[in-house]
């Protein structure tokens, strides 16, 4: 008997609930197609393409969305003579200067046996390099840049969009897409960076429920056998992906979970509900545990002064009202407390990595526009990956009841002074 045999039961393509899929339609997003399709029609014109710059939270399709015209892109141009397109994805995830995006720009542009040392060349030297073998390759060329908001610095992001018009190119046309997920990022960046690198601003609002469940029906009718989803699955999938911040890739993961934790039970050739309780409940432990365990300490102190506010139900909370509590548990931890605006850095990284949730305000010209954040985790998972930020700054009396049993206190990490 063989060790390993095929199961048959479940899926017909797990593959289709996977990241990489690409669905022949894209559900959900009428309006940002649209709206970008618009966007890109230069380049069919073989007229200087715009800088198109996509915002949103993780997993509203900007990502999914840009593969998906550009493909079709791609392939119309492919129809005239007169339009050579060469299409660059660049995730910068990692990538946190210019000099390292302008390397690997120069990289992905030459052939293997060409390729350059992502160190020792003046900055100024690589962007020479960028120029001429953009030069040299000439046509329509479209960078995307995802994930941009990783970058530190925005040298690349000025000198990318405005080559042509400071003379750097003369040949190629360049145009570039910047994907972020912090809202706050187009912000920060410099007025010149803003004008060119924002051209074109398209806005990815979050998914609803609606919008989610038809997502999943598209997805499942591909990776699932008929008769094999229960029909309250779907809609429970859709619905707890609308209360993680309308995130499909979250939706659509928990599906594929539900549905392995079905095929592991020998007997079961139905996916239901209770597969995807607990699907939902491994996922979001592995998700907690993972996003906190990449964040400094002063991103773990963050996380425990919200925390800790939550559940004295003082949220959703301005990052000014965050601050006292931090400082009180930094200087506890035996840490300079960072200033606000580093503190306020922390606060984005925690909303990108969907442990906090933020809702911006605006009260006109008096109040002006601010941010709000609040907590939509479960407490005890968070509290489990908090241990040593617990060991170093005590107990604060607003989680005694949240802790696992075993967990005790005395009166030195007792937290009950601070309210």
């Amino acid at each position: 008997m063989s060790l390993f045999e095929r199961d048959t039961e479940i899926y017909r393509n797990r593959d289709a609930l996977r990241e990489d899929y690409q669905p022949e339609q894209l559900v959900g997003r009428d309006e940002e197609i649209q709206m970008y399709q618009a966007a890109l029609q230069p380049v069919i014109n073989g007229e200087q393409p715009n800088n198109v710059f996509l915002y949103g939270k993780t997993g509203v399709g900007k990502t999914a969305a840009t593969r998906y015209l550009l493909s079709h892109l791609e392939e119309d141009a492919s129809q005239y003579d007169d339009i050579d397109l060469r299409l660059t994805f660049l995730n910068c995830d990692g990538l946190t200067s210019s000099y390292q995006i302008a390397t690997r720009l120069v990289n992905e542009l030459r052939d293997e046996t060409n390729q350059i040392s992502t160190t020792g060349y003046p900055r100024a030297t690589v962007y020479e390099m960028l120029w001429d073998d953009l030069d040299d390759l000439g046509g329509t060329n479209l960078i995307v840049l995802d994930e941009v908001d990783h970058v530190e610095d925005d040298s690349i992001l000025y000198q990318l969009p405005r080559a042509r018009a400071n003379n750097n190119l003369s040949e190629a046309k360049i145009g570039i897409i910047g994907i972020s997920n912090d809202f706050s990022f187009r912000d920060d960046l410099s007025p010149k960076v803003k004008s060119s690198l924002c051209e074109q601003e398209i806005h990815f609002p979050a998914y609803d429920a609606s919008d989610l469940q038809k997502i999943l029906e598209q997805r499942a009718a591909v990776a699932f056998h008929d008769d094999v989803l229960d029909d309250a699955v779907i809609p429970l999938c859709a619905a707890y992906g609308a209360k993680d911040a309308g995130d499909a890739r979250q939706s659509i993961d928990l599906l594929m979970k539900a549905g392995d934790l079905a095929r592991e039970e020998a007997e079961t050739t139905t996916v239901a509900e209770t597969h995807v309780e607990a699907g939902r409940h491994d996922l979001e432990r592995g998700r907690i545990e993972e996003g906190i365990s990449g964040l400094t300490q002063h991103g773990h102190l963050v996380l425990y002064s919200l925390l800790t506010l939550h559940l004295q139900n003082e949220t959703p909370v301005r990052s000014r009202d965050v601050r006292p509590r931090y400082t009180n548990f930094a200087q506890r931890a035996g840490r300079d407390p960072l200033v606000p605006r580093r503190m306020r850095d922390h606060l984005a990284e925690l909303a990108m990595l969907g442990l906090v949730s933020v809702t911006e305000r605006n009260e006109g010209r008096r109040g002006g526009t601010y941010r709000e954040y609040t907590l939509d985790m479960d407490i005890e998972l968070i509290l489990s990956a908090l241990d040593e930020v617990l060991d170093d700054v005590g107990i604060h009396d607003s989680i005694q009841e949240h802790l696992l049993d075993g967990d005790t206190t005395d009166e030195n990490t007792s937290l009950a002074e601070f309210q």
